[in-house]
């Protein structure tokens, strides 16, 4: 146990037992702390004495009011600073989706346009080629009949011809039959201007 010299000095000379083990008596004020021993008997809490009240207000004021300049000069502004910042981001952000929403509406719009015009377009030129598919269906129908209709005027004119011939050859044959009948059946040959005249005689019966 530690002893200071003024606890020496103050020791009783007849080796009291308490002085020798160097337990101060009570009320004493200890050097080294200067609390004296009856105030720890107490058990007061420190911060519960009432004697230490104006020192801890005079620090909470102390301290809050650091807290609060922290609070004012740094804290929130940098929270404001942040706060604002994120508030510009996000306008951005929603500018910036309203104007492709904008350019997304218009491209859609560009492609049913022309989606409209090329549906119109193909619907124009089905209908030029159906009309262009039957003006030239009419005009090979017309060539067509055309081509036959000369042909068969062609057949009439030959076979008009043939029957010409095939008359006149009748004719001449039939002069030619009679003239040998005749010869077979009277055994005298006629003129041949009256089997002419019979042949032509027969015709206009006939």
């Amino acid at each position: 146990m530690f002893v200071t010299p003024a606890f020496a000095q103050g020791a009783p000379a007849n080796g009291d037992t308490n002085a020798a083990v160097g337990v101060q008596p009570a009320g004493e004020v200890h050097t080294e702390t200067g609390v004296a021993h009856g105030d720890h008997a107490t058990g007061v809490f420190p911060p519960f004495d009432s004697s230490n009240y104006a020192s801890q207000v005079l620090w909470l004021v102390i301290t809050f009011a650091a807290f609060y300049w922290v609070m004012q000069k740094v804290i929130v502004p940098r929270l404001g600073g942040i706060l604002e910042h994120r508030h510009d981001r996000i306008a951005q952000d929603l500018d910036e989706a309203s104007r492709l929403k904008a350019e997304a509406d218009a491209a859609v719009e560009t492609y049913e346009k022309e989606l409209a015009d090329a549906r119109a377009k193909g619907s124009a030129i089905a209908e030029s080629a159906r009309e262009a598919a039957k003006a030239k269906a009419a005009a090979d129908r017309a060539a067509i009949e055309a081509e036959l209709v000369a042909k068969i005027a062609a057949a009439e004119a030959r076979i008009g011809d043939i029957k010409a011939q095939a008359f006149a050859e009748v004719g001449a044959i039939a002069e030619e039959a009679t003239t040998a009948i005749v010869d077979q059946l009277i055994g005298a040959k006629a003129s041949a201007d009256d089997i002419r005249a019979a042949v032509s005689a027969a015709k206009v019966e006939a």
